[in-house]
């Protein structure tokens, strides 16, 4: 079986960079977001990353990125918080004061999967992080383990596998809609795309 790439062009980075990278207060402080040269540095490829189109990376502050990470679609990566004390209205402390923001630091082979809500109070996703689908980080995870849920919280850390394992992993059974729907799979007319 042969598999498609999952990693992005230098253009197709590019392209999603200009549709993600925002700056909802600019006028606060403008971030920048920083990619190493080990992000451009594969030989067999152009990048080894691959951030969805569909993800919000907020560069109020700045934001490292390292290799070999990926950024899942409705992701929303923040580096600003707004003043939320006090009983003064909350918008006419922003028009005062502004909104408080922190740059953010991931490093490499860290995958942030899909509806990821990572808060202004995360400051580090060290390397071999998971953030599970759906999760709303709001502490920083330690290296190579595996967070999820609301609040998300640490699961489980990453294990080591050999390429037997990961083999046997890949190759297991997979659930078969067209089996477990049997002789209604060939006999009811379903709408194909």
């Amino acid at each position: 079986m042969e598999f498609e790439a999952a990693t992005q062009t230098r253009k197709e980075l590019t392209d999603v960079l200009a549709q993600c990278v925002r700056r909802p207060h600019g006028n606060v402080h403008h971030g920048r977001l920083y990619m190493p040269p080990e992000c451009f540095a594969s030989p067999d490829r152009e990048t080894n990353l691959c951030i969805s189109r569909f993800s919000i990376l907020d560069c109020t502050g700045s934001i490292h990125i390292g290799p070999w990470c990926m950024i899942g679609a409705r992701s929303r990566i923040y580096t600003h918080d707004h003043l939320h004390q006090g009983r003064q209205p909350l918008l006419a402390q922003q028009e005062e004061y502004g909104v408080v923001w922190q740059d953010k630091y991931i490093g490499r082979d860290v995958w942030i999967h899909e509806n990821v809500l990572v808060l202004y109070q995360v400051t580090e996703i060290p390397d071999g992080a998971v953030i599970g689908a759906g999760a709303v980080l709001t502490r920083n995870p330690g290296p190579y383990e595996i967070w999820a849920g609301v609040p998300a919280r640490k699961i489980r850390d990453r294990r080591e596998l050999t390429p037997d394992q990961i083999r046997k992993l890949a190759g297991r059974q997979h659930f078969s809609l067209q089996e477990y729907l049997k002789e209604s799979w060939e006999t009811t007319p379903f709408t194909t795309y």
